[in-house]
């Protein structure tokens, strides 16, 4: 299960192959869920996110939203975590457990190509503009002369996303206002982070600027909760224990495949302390600076 290199930026191609051409009712706003990453490895908890968004749409507004894509965007190289393994990999990792897994959910390698670090805000900017300016849009019925709507590109994180973008500092204000208030952002309940106490000072930073932010925050309950994280999977194959159930087996036979995530002293966090940091809009070796915020383990 060998890794092919990342297709260089001039070749690439917006993946729209599992995207939902046709919308089942014409009525409604096609909604596409994007989930940025380290990814590293990705794992079960990464997949059921998606899962629970789109249950949580149906349940609550299948009158407006009509899910029609799902993307994973892996973080470059350029994103200076210890103990990430390449994005070549963590692409292609990404790249099985959807293949095997999902019938819908795709990666998008963009984000991954790019020379430069780029921030969450011009990811979501990217696939908006790839599918409904490159791709024109979702179709309203299966009539090649069907006029198309554009689609709505929604976020899609953890609660501990939620709590850095709460933080003074940690995001700009341009960001939060084009992800939260352009686009929106589904969040999952993730045990140790509170919702509550990050949603007062976004609902008091969109004021400012004349917006009711909290109308574009979706909160999604966990019912069963799973609190699988990448962190405590590297920390348990460094520790040599088993990982299976946790990830796919697709994806745990690569890990297996490349021997990733066997040194002993990257990741020696004690159990419970894998929150995200937040990251700058460029990141170098050692840099402390963050304005973008934390994203998915």
């Amino acid at each position: 299960m060998s890794s092919p290199d990342l297709q260089p930026e001039e070749s690439y191609t917006f993946p729209s192959h599992r995207l939902q051409q046709v919308l089942s009712d014409p009525t409604k706003i096609p909604l596409v869920l994007v989930a940025c990453g380290s990814f590293s490895p990705i794992t079960h908890m990464h997949l059921r996110m998606f899962e629970m968004a789109v249950d949580y749409v149906r349940q609550n507004m299948s009158d407006t939203y009509e899910v029609v894509g799902g993307y994973l965007s892996p973080v470059s190289d350029r994103y200076k975590k210890a103990g990430l393994a390449s994005a070549t990999h963590r692409v292609r990792m990404c790249e099985l457990a959807c293949e095997q897994t999902s019938d819908w959910l795709m990666v998008d390698p963009w984000e991954a190509i790019q020379k430069e670090y780029q921030p969450t805000a011009v990811v979501l900017n990217h696939i908006t503009t790839s599918v409904n300016e490159q791709l024109g849009g979702i179709s309203t019925s299966s009539d090649p002369d069907a006029p198309k709507k554009p689609a709505q590109v929604f976020l899609l994180g953890g609660s501990d996303l939620l709590q850095t973008m709460s933080q003074p500092g940690v995001w700009s204000l341009e960001d939060l206002d084009l992800i939260i208030g352009s686009h929106g952002i589904f969040v999952i309940e993730r045990s140790g982070s509170s919702v509550s106490d990050a949603l007062a000072p976004l609902s008091e930073w969109g004021e400012k600027i004349g917006k009711n932010w909290l109308e574009n925050i979706h909160v999604v309950r966990q019912l069963i909760a799973n609190d699988i994280s990448s962190t405590r999977i590297r920390q348990f194959l460094r520790w040599g224990m088993s990982v299976k159930y946790l990830l796919p087996n697709c994806v745990i036979e690569y890990l297996k495949e490349h021997q990733f995530y066997r040194d002993p002293v990257e990741d020696n966090y004690p159990l419970g302390d894998e929150k995200e940091k937040g990251k700058g809009e460029m990141v170098e070796e050692g840099s402390n600076t963050v304005s973008d915020g934390a994203r998915v383990a």
